[in-house]
Order: C-alpha cells, then structure tokens, then sequence
C-alpha cells in the first residue's frame, strides 16, 4: 500500500538566555578551550617538531673586585704579585707590591646591563725589577634569565710574557660563555655560584693559579676571556 505525504511544516526551536547566565560563561569557556587552549599550547612548546634552535641573550655580568696579580720581574722565577685576599697578602711577604686601581664599568647602549670593564693596574717596582710575564685573575657574577636559569661566580684569566722586559701591558678582550652539556630548562641552575678563588683560605695552594684553572676548567660551565 502507498502512502501519500498531504502536508509537512518544519519546527524551530529556539532557546535564548540572558548574558549573566551559566549558559553564557558555559558558551565562553567552550570557544576557549577550542580555539585558544591549542595556540597556548603550540606557544609553549615552541613548535612541535622542533628538533634544535638558538636564541642569544646578554647575560648580566658584574666585576666582584676580587683580583690576583704575578709579575715574573726576571727569566729565573723571581716574582712580586698581589691581591685583594688579606691572607695571600701576608703570605707574599718581600714579594708584594701595592698597585694603583682603578675601576670603572660601562653601560654603553643604556639597556640597563653593563657591557664594558676599564681595569687599570699600575704596579710600583723597584728600579732593579723589570716585568717580564703577567698573570691576572678577576672575577665576575655572571646570570642568565630567558631560557635557563643560571647563577654563578667566573674568571677573566690574562697572561702575556715576553723575553723582552716592557713598561706596559694593554688586553683588550670579550667574555664568552664555554659550555659542555645542556642546561636545564627548568628550575634554578646555581651550583657554580661560590667563589673562583678561596679567599678566606690561609693555606698557599688554595690561591696558586695552577689550582685555580684547573678547578675552573673542571666545570661544565665557565667564563673566558679572549
């Protein structure tokens, strides 16, 4: 038996609300999560394939105005030197000299982190002395913010020698960052954020700069100068 359709007429429905309601906060946090949530998502990730990248940061680097001075004043080992460690000092005996310093940091572009260390050192010497080798320690507080978050104390290491005895001695040079393994990403790296040198140390291998490379080197993280 067939069967004839003699009349049709669509229903609407409509269900409306006001804007303070449930409803509409329920409506929000729906579009939210489909279209805003994936975007937060792939920002934070820094893409999903992403296998390497590089970003560059200025890091915040201080002077700590701690300072190791050895001037060789002939070919045989004989030497004068100082520091700002009252014990090395004592130590030094006939062999330290006070020098003139003078200090001065720059900011350069007014960013609001340094970008240049004047150091100036005139050593006092006696008229028979002449310097033949330097050997210069200075240490910095170096930070790192943007990606990992690093703390730590570092070394600027200065040597020259020459068979020719000379008045004067100018360095100019940049610090750079030497690393071995991966940051973290995560947390607070500070594990190298002690001093370079032992200051409050009264024993006379704590400041000899062979030690104090040698320790330097040793970590994963340090600061060089060249």
């Amino acid at each position: 038996m067939a069967f004839y359709e003699i009349y049709s007429h669509p229903a609407l429905i409509r269900y409306k609300a006001g804007v303070c309601t449930s409803a509409t906060v329920f409506a929000v946090v729906v579009v939210c999560l489909t279209y805003i949530s994936p975007l937060l998502v792939a920002y934070r990730s820094q893409g999903f394939w992403m296998k390497r990248n590089t970003y560059e940061e200025q890091a915040v680097v201080r002077f700590q105005y701690e300072t190791l001075l050895v001037a060789a004043t002939d070919t045989n080992g004989d030497y004068v030197a100082w520091s700002t460690f009252h014990h090395l000092n004592n130590m030094l005996g006939k062999k330290l000299r006070i020098p003139a310093v003078s200090v001065r940091e720059e900011d350069q572009n007014q960013d609001g982190k340094l970008d240049r260390l004047i150091f100036q050192l005139q050593l006092p010497l006696k008229n028979e002395e002449n310097v033949y080798s330097v050997q210069l320690l200075l240490t910095f507080s170096y930070q790192l913010f943007t990606k990992s978050t690093v703390v730590m104390q570092s070394l600027a290491y200065v040597q020259h020698s020459s068979s020719v005895s000379g008045a004067k001695l100018f360095i100019s040079g940049d610090l750079r960052l030497q690393q071995r393994t991966p940051l973290s990403h995560r947390g607070l790296f500070n594990i190298y954020n002690v001093s370079v040198i032992q200051g409050s140390s009264p024993f006379a291998s704590a400041y000899d700069l062979d030690n104090i490379m040698r320790r330097y080197q040793g970590r994963n993280c340090n600061h060089d100068c060249e």
